[in-house]
């Protein structure tokens, strides 16, 4: 029971300050200790490591900076990349779309032009022409174009092909 009263009479603030009083102490010990060695030019174990993991920050530093700087020339070339390919599916596109132009084009005024030289055509092929002729006019207003050289001849056809119907062909 004496030990309990002893240790309830304790003065733990005292106790507390001496403690902190003892760690000052000791990071004052250890500040002048690495200042002697570094006025001394020795280098220690803890001090080469502290040195290296700088190096190493530095190093790891710049070699981010040098990939960022790759991140961004090469952002740029897909770009560019990106921009070329745009250009070449257009000019595919583009060409793509006056090959069928033209192609609709010759095989309606082809069509046209047997019929007006008298030959038979069939009623089949009227009725191809009338369908092609339609996906021509679509093509042409889906690209902003002018119809202007296949309507005199699928007038033709279309009177030809009504001609027919009348006959009873």
């Amino acid at each position: 029971m004496d030990a309990i009263t002893e240790l309830v009479k304790i003065d733990f603030s005292s106790i507390f300050v001496s403690v902190f009083i003892v760690l000052i102490g000791i990071k004052a010990v250890v500040s002048i200790f690495e200042w002697v060695i570094n006025k001394l030019g020795l280098e220690t174990k803890w001090m080469r490591k502290q040195h290296e993991e700088h190096d190493l920050l530095i190093q790891t530093s710049q070699n981010l900076i040098a990939l960022q700087e790759k991140h961004v020339e090469d952002m740029k070339k897909s770009d560019e990349h990106d921009a070329e390919m745009r250009n070449d599916i257009k000019k595919l596109t583009d060409l793509f779309v006056d090959k069928q132009i033209n192609d609709y084009r010759w095989e309606i005024i082809n069509l046209a032009d047997k019929i007006a030289n008298g030959k038979i055509v069939s009623k089949e092929c009227l009725r191809h022409a009338i369908s092609t002729y339609e996906k021509y006019e679509k093509i042409i207003n889906e690209h902003g174009l002018v119809n202007g050289e296949v309507e005199i001849s699928i007038e033709i056809i279309k009177e030809n092909y009504q001609k027919k119907l009348k006959e009873g062909f």
